[in-house]
């Protein structure tokens, strides 16, 4: 007669039944002496595998609460060079089709490093499969698909974190409760970098698809976009085009700006919540990122690394200022050649300080406090990982809930709509309980709000 093997995970999806075990385990299986038992480490599968998914999948190796079991990419190609890079040891099983993964592999979470326009119908569809969810940042396409995901998560119970990692950085929040609970007095101004949009893509001749997709993989990358012959320049560059993201590249809006702008969220106190008004400074103009020339020395620890990956980029760039609710401003005027291209600079009555990734500045007697936890020691992804893995154990939020990356992705589509649809010197007024502005029909009807899905690619429903 063969034996049923029941794992913790077993045991809890089955409800309330107790079992006897009158066999001794070794210890190591129970979590004892320190080791963390197999059977409570949380069982993750990554979906989406480019490069920012082998970073991912490096630093999970490292966490023992947790254990991937399974990767998933429609390009066969992209699964097999994944696994040759970061897999080798891993005895990763593969596969091409979520839904197969979903059914055959007992996860408890799924880590969805996708393109950002496949990334809502693959988050909503695990959610509705009663999975956990890690989601790469941005992490939706527009507005309205974001507070569909957000519904799922709560409809569904699952708990969630959006990638952006500088809420699990210990200094960053340190300096940002500074903030936010008055250290520097009442934030007056803050000032943040002015991020690339995305470009509109151009009609090309076809490319021949690349050898080893199974048929119909086109069909699955393409998702809710628009069906276009393959060409390369989508298919491995589709963070520049607007159709597939809201500026991916390194100082875009959704590239960097998500970050940036969700590390003024946190400091302002404001992750539920979002600006009232907004104001197009000047016309839209394709510009680099910065005067680059104009720097006469460089910080080793600060501007090299930005100016080094920012200098290349040239997009659609005008300054915006926002306002929130209690009068604070936020004024989107930075160069990529200076500043905290990942974080901002919050000016207060009584001086002023800079978080950017895990570095601070400010007056000498705040910054130098002995409660001040310092820089991280071990690589950012873990810290934040972690912080998800144990939220799933515990059923808690994350640092980066859903609804607080909704807020954060809403600010880099409040830039790029601005720029869209904007009259120079007219504030454009924005309900953020209602998601949609009060003086602006055309901005309402704005496909950064919402756009139609292509048919077949339509979000699960919510039942």
């Amino acid at each position: 007669m063969a034996r049923t093997k029941w794992t913790r995970r077993d045991v809890l999806r089955a409800g309330s039944a107790a079992f006897a075990l009158p066999y001794l385990v070794p210890s190591s299986v129970l979590g004892l002496d320190g080791a963390v038992s197999a059977n409570e480490r949380v069982i993750v599968g990554i979906i989406g595998l480019g490069g920012r998914a082998r970073s991912i999948a490096n630093d999970c190796k490292q966490i023992p609460q947790m254990r991937v079991v399974a990767v998933c990419d429609c390009f066969k190609p992209a699964v097999d060079a994944f696994v040759k890079h970061v897999g080798q040891d891993q005895n990763w099983s593969t596969y091409e089709d979520i839904h197969e993964m979903f059914e055959k592999e007992k996860l408890d979470g799924i880590m969805a490093e996708t393109t950002t326009h496949a990334r809502a119908w693959v988050v909503v569809n695990a959610m509705q499969a009663g999975l956990d969810t890690y989601i790469e940042k941005p992490m939706c396409l527009t507005i309205d698909e974001g507070r569909y995901m957000v519904n799922a998560a709560r409809k569904f119970k699952r708990v969630t974190q959006v990638g952006t990692q500088q809420r699990s950085m210990p200094m960053n929040n340190w300096a940002s409760d500074l903030v936010k609970n008055g250290a520097i007095g009442k934030i007056k101004t803050v000032l943040a970098p002015n991020f690339v949009g995305p470009l509109k893509w151009t009609s090309k001749d076809s490319e021949p698809l690349p050898e080893g997709g199974k048929e119909g993989w086109w069909d699955k990358w393409t998702n809710q976009a628009e069906m276009r012959p393959y060409h390369h320049l989508l298919h491995h560059g589709w963070e520049k085009w607007w159709a597939y993201d809201g500026g991916g590249l390194c100082y875009g809006v959704t590239g960097w700006g998500t970050h940036s702008y969700d590390q003024i969220q946190r400091a302002l106190g404001t992750d539920d919540t979002g600006p009232v008004e907004i104001l197009l400074e000047e016309p839209v103009e394709d510009r680099p990122c910065g005067k680059f020339e104009t720097v006469t020395e460089v910080d080793e620890t600060r501007l090299d690394y930005l100016i080094r990956l920012a200098k290349p980029v040239v997009g659609p760039r005008a300054k915006i200022r926002m306002w929130y609710a209690n009068g604070t401003e936020l004024r989107l005027h930075l160069d990529g050649e200076w500043g905290p291209g990942l974080g901002a600079i919050f000016v207060g009555e009584k001086g002023k300080i800079e978080i950017n990734r895990d570095k601070i500045a400010g007056p000498k007697e705040l910054i130098d406090s002995p409660d001040n936890p310092g820089p991280i020691t071990r690589p950012e992804n873990q810290y934040h990982i972690e912080n998800w893995v144990e939220c799933i154990k515990t059923r808690k939020k994350c640092n980066a809930d859903i609804e607080i990356g909704q807020r954060a992705t809403s600010l880099c589509y409040l830039v790029n709509l601005a720029r869209e649809v904007g009259q120079v010197g007219k504030r454009l007024k924005w309900d953020p309980a209602a998601e949609r502005f009060t003086n602006c029909d055309e901005a309402n009807v704005s496909t950064y709000i919402s756009r139609p899905r292509r048919k077949g690619w339509e979000l699960p429903a919510l039942t």
